[in-house]
């Protein structure tokens, strides 16, 4: 009998990816919600106006620290994709979103633009080793089966983070002035992202079947650099997230001036996060059944419609319509970019191929916002800057149907997890 009761409880099943893998999940979502890269393209909007009008700066300068910020975080991202390869990955997130609060405290004291710069390049340098790259390398390490809603549940902070900001920023600068909104958005990190890393975040205990297919597969520079699949993914993620975080540190700017309360283009904003929250679960959902290059165009494609609405005085109802299309793109791209690599590249090297893509986005990510808010000044609306939005939707989005078939690489990985 009792033999029959261990033979029983050995062939037991194992627990599944997400049983194991529940608290890393959890951790991945706070970090990813409150890192750098999120904060700084969902906030720059409620502190344009205020900046403006208490520093006497152009709207362009203050965009400015975006451009700085992420040209920055294209520096980081590279050091954090080499350094992941050889220090702890907990280690490395943690000491990243300590200097995201730093930078962040640090710009609350500003007095010049050269200190606001400094304080932004401070917050993305240091802040890229808590960028996307930690949570979908932890994620991508830790599943294989589920891997696309696994990530997009773990980066699903951005839209939890894009839904609570702009709202809050704009009613603690209304009533205590923009200072004291750098350090309410300093708290966010400080006191919900960095405890729940501390206490939940653990990559290197995880025993997901990504870490046991490490080894299956390598690809050296030279190769990739030949691959016209690099080529075409990276085109296809600047040109949408060129085209995104143009309009999400603009579009409360572009909505005020089109008569919209400084509320109500918060609101705007806001469904905009709540579709990124809702594109980025549905997508995941769908990348684990369905051919990722396709799902992917399905999503980044019809937002060009959304920048057409944006451009012709909507209502309310319109605004919150399109800006949560532009919303769907956004909740897909970085879990696409995650996925396609994992799947077309191989886990091994994984961070380094994102370091790569994220530097170069990073890069698009700063000059959106920047020209979009130029091309303003110079024509005195954002008409064009719409337009130019929605050709660049038109096409990032199909140029994805051009990957192919998942490489037998991919196919490799399964079966060395599997072993």
């Amino acid at each position: 009998m009792s033999s029959e009761i261990e033979g029983s409880a050995n062939h037991n099943p194992p627990p599944g990816e997400f049983q194991r893998n529940w608290k890393l999940i959890i951790a991945c979502a706070a970090g990813c919600g409150f890192c750098m890269s999120a904060i700084s393209q969902h906030s720059i909007g409620p502190f344009v106006k205020p900046l403006s009008e208490d520093m006497n700066w152009t709207r362009t300068q203050v965009q400015s620290a975006l451009l700085l910020s992420q040209l920055a975080a294209a520096t980081g991202v590279i050091c954090a994709g080499i350094l992941i390869s050889r220090f702890p990955l907990r280690s490395i997130a943690i000491a990243g979103l300590t200097g995201t609060v730093i930078g962040l405290l640090l710009a609350s004291q500003a007095k010049s633009l050269p200190f606001y710069y400094l304080a932004y390049v401070i917050a993305a340098f240091v802040g890229a080793g808590a960028g996307n790259i930690a949570w979908s390398r932890a994620i991508t390490g830790s599943f294989d089966t589920h891997r696309g809603l696994a990530l997009a549940i773990a980066l699903s902070g951005t839209g939890i983070s894009g839904i609570a900001l702009p709202s809050i920023l704009v009613w603690v600068i209304s009533e205590y002035g923009w200072r004291t909104g750098y350090v309410a958005l300093a708290a966010f990190p400080a006191l919900i992202s960095l405890p729940l890393v501390l206490f939940l975040f653990w990559p290197e205990r995880s025993h997901g079947a990504g870490a046991k297919a490490l080894a299956a597969n390598s690809l050296s520079n030279k190769e990739l650099f030949r691959s016209y699949r690099f080529w075409v993914l990276l085109m296809s993620v600047v040109c949408v997230y060129f085209a995104v975080t143009g309009v999400l540190s603009n579009l409360i700017p572009a909505l005020t001036d089109g008569g919209f309360s400084a509320a109500n283009a918060a609101i705007a904003q806001g469904s905009l996060a709540a579709a990124i929250l809702a594109g980025r679960l549905l997508v995941g959902l769908l990348v684990d059944r369905f051919w990722a290059p396709a799902v992917g165009a399905i999503f980044l494609t019809p937002p060009a419609i959304g920048c057409l609405i944006l451009m012709s005085d909507p209502s309310l109802i319109a605004a919150i319509c399109a800006a949560a299309m532009i919303g769907m793109a956004a909740g897909a791209e970085l879990d696409l970019l995650a996925l396609l690599i994992s799947r077309y590249f191989g886990l091994r090297p994984f961070a380094r191929i994102f370091s790569y893509m994220s530097a170069m986005i990073s890069v698009g990510g700063g000059v959106g916002p920047l020209l979009f808010s130029w091309i303003r000044e110079f024509t005195g609306s954002y008409q064009a800057s719409f337009t130019m939005t929605a050709g660049l939707f038109l096409l990032g989005g199909p140029l994805l149907m051009t990957l192919g078939r998942y490489p037998q690489l991919a196919e490799n990985e399964a079966k060395a997890a599997a072993a």
